[in-house]
């Protein structure tokens, strides 16, 4: 059975860690959630009020990761995963977060990335000539790593498959699983 990695940490959107794996397992994948250390993680949900200029942040769920970052070897993995909120933010300073994504596109593997996500593909350099979707509060970080924003829910760039925020999960998720079926589909 192939594996997917999530690669997240505390403070991520909750509905863009928890939806993934639990689509990803309903399609028969194995799925690990790796993250700075092997601990209970805290997510959050961000969402809109009236009055506020920007999203507001609440508590959401807790969620055990299973394999830390510097113990995660890529070359088990048909695919990765990279939610959004805060963490991409803290993620993108660990040398091991680095290496792990470097290595999906290298190895030109499935990668699901949403919303603040792309802030970790900018600092990992594998944007340049890309085409990726994001919360448009980071098309700057994406232009200035060399890649174009889309503001799309869906956008498909080779091993690439990206949307803005938890709203466009439907059409993001049914894009990353038509990608996963061709190139690491799960064996009856």
């Amino acid at each position: 059975m192939p594996k997917i990695l999530i690669v997240t940490g505390d403070a991520a959107e909750d509905l863009e860690v928890l939806y993934p794996y639990q689509r990803l397992l309903e399609e028969g994948y194995e799925v690990d959630i790796a993250a700075p250390s092997v601990k209970k993680l805290r997510f959050v949900v961000h969402d809109f009020t009236e009055g506020f200029d920007t999203y507001t942040e609440k508590p959401g769920h807790s969620w055990s990761s299973d394999v830390a970052f510097a113990d995660v070897e890529p070359d088990g993995y048909a695919a990765l995963v990279i939610p959004g909120g805060r963490a991409p933010e803290y993620l993108r300073l660990d040398e091991n977060f680095l290496r792990i994504v470097r290595h999906f596109f290298t190895a030109a593997k499935p990668v699901a990335q949403i919303c603040h996500g792309a802030l970790a593909l900018a600092a990992a350099g594998v944007l340049d000539g890309r085409r990726t979707a994001a919360y448009p509060a980071c098309a700057p970080e994406v232009r200035l790593a060399g890649g174009t924003f889309v503001d799309a829910e869906a956008v498909v760039d080779g091993n690439l498959v990206s949307a803005r925020a938890w709203p466009d999960h439907p059409a993001w998720m049914r894009a990353f699983v038509e990608l996963l079926r061709e190139q690491a589909p799960v064996k009856p």
